[in-house]
């Protein structure tokens, strides 16, 4: 692929996203389904990325549902392309959204289907199997994946579906401006659930720097803020307003993270989005890889020209 040597790397990484446009024209009319109602801030950044990306591409959002508030049966009326939120979550690590995802395909078979960018990883290769043959029976699934190794593989697997490589969707909030200077030295932020490595513990045993995560970047209140509305949006018969409600909350809660990191001179992180915060704030950054490789592929595939980001390389395998 061309690249363009006069422009920062991030800004190519922005420019990737508009291939997007190709099965999402300007000026259509979309249902954005499974957008986050929790609090990763990774899956925010994305949600962000993908409702700046409609909006400065004249895509209208008709509806909005999340995996707590999408009805047993919707009508969707044909001229409606269903978009279903990217991220790290195809596969049968996190089967709530799994669920949703085929739910849509098979409930939907004479619309189009744009799946944003994901990472595809499934433990088990008959589930993987499966959910292939599942979308194989759909004739206009689009599935846009983050990294070349979920690309090849995907490629084989959904070979009835149109799948295409590309960068995050958080890519589109290039560039993030830091809200201070810095005035600590090092933020470690590391994975705390089960994509986490024992090359991240080595890490945390050295014990330098202040450490964070997702969950704990958000503080009790905070927490309970998005179980309530998300609480609020199972039980609404009419949603709009808890949308409403939650994307200005979102919007707080990616600006927290924004401002965390605005604090420090330099990130290490084993959270993918951490690495991409980081890059679109132009901070300098050590990126540690996750249980299954999603992490190094990623930088591999798209940020290892940004100067400011490096990857630490494995010795685990050895």
């Amino acid at each position: 692929m061309l690249v363009e040597t006069n422009i920062h790397p991030m800004e190519g990484l922005k420019r990737q996203l508009l291939q997007i446009l190709k099965v999402i024209p300007p000026g259509s009319s979309i249902y954005y389904v499974d957008y986050p109602v929790y609090n990763n801030g990774g899956d925010l950044l994305i949600m962000k990325g993908a409702e700046a990306f409609f909006k400065d591409n004249h895509i209208r959002v008709a509806a909005r549902y999340s995996v707590l508030d999408f009805p047993d049966k919707l009508t969707i009326p044909n001229d409606q392309i269903i978009v279903l939120q990217g991220g790290g979550n195809f596969g049968d690590l996190y089967p709530v959204h799994q669920k949703l995802r085929e739910k849509i395909v098979v409930s939907y078979p004479n619309h189009r289907i744009v799946l944003l960018p994901q990472t595809i990883y499934f433990k088990s290769d008959a589930e993987y199997e499966r959910t292939a043959r599942l979308f194989n029976s759909h004739k206009d699934t689009h599935l846009f994946v983050r990294d070349t190794l979920t690309y090849d593989l995907a490629v084989q697997k959904f070979h009835k579906c149109c799948v295409y490589l590309s960068p995050d969707m958080a890519h589109q909030l290039w560039p993030i401006l830091p809200k201070s200077s810095p005035g600590k030295e090092l933020l470690c932020f590391f994975r705390t659930d089960i994509e986490k490595t024992s090359e991240q513990e080595s890490f945390e045993a050295v014990g330098r720097g202040d450490h964070l995560d997702w969950a704990s970047l958000y503080n009790r209140v905070e927490k309970k803020s998005i179980r309530v509305i998300g609480q609020m949006m199972t039980k609404s018969g009419v949603p709009l307003p808890m949308q409403a409600i939650w994307g200005k909350y979102s919007d707080y809660l990616v600006d927290k993270a924004v401002k965390r990191f605005s604090g420090y001179r330099v990130v290490q992180t084993s959270r993918l989005h951490g690495h991409i915060l980081s890059c679109l704030m132009d901070k300098p950054n050590t990126l540690l890889d996750n249980s299954y490789g999603k992490n190094s592929n990623y930088y591999n595939t798209w940020t290892s020209s940004v100067k400011s980001a490096q990857l630490v390389v494995s010795n685990e395998a050895n």
